[in-house]
């Protein structure tokens, strides 16, 4: 590798909104403020909700001959 056209890479702390924080390296020199973490994401968190809207999943269902189960 050619000397000096590379960025340092640095200790970096990532913030999240719910107060979270990330200890990692980037080559970043500020924090990192993120809206949404693995400690606060539903899908994560096990909270995440499956909302039919409209009935699509049930109109799926009818056209392509699935049962329901």
């Amino acid at each position: 590798m050619k000397e000096g056209i590379h960025p340092k890479y640095e200790d970096t702390v990532i913030k999240c909104h719910c107060g979270n924080e990330i200890q990692t390296k980037s080559t970043s020199k500020e924090e990192i403020h993120i809206e949404i973490c693995s400690a606060c994401h539903p899908f994560y968190t096990g909270k995440q909700k499956l909302i039919d809207t409209a009935g699509r999943i049930e109109r799926f269902r009818r056209k392509y001959g699935q049962e329901k189960k």
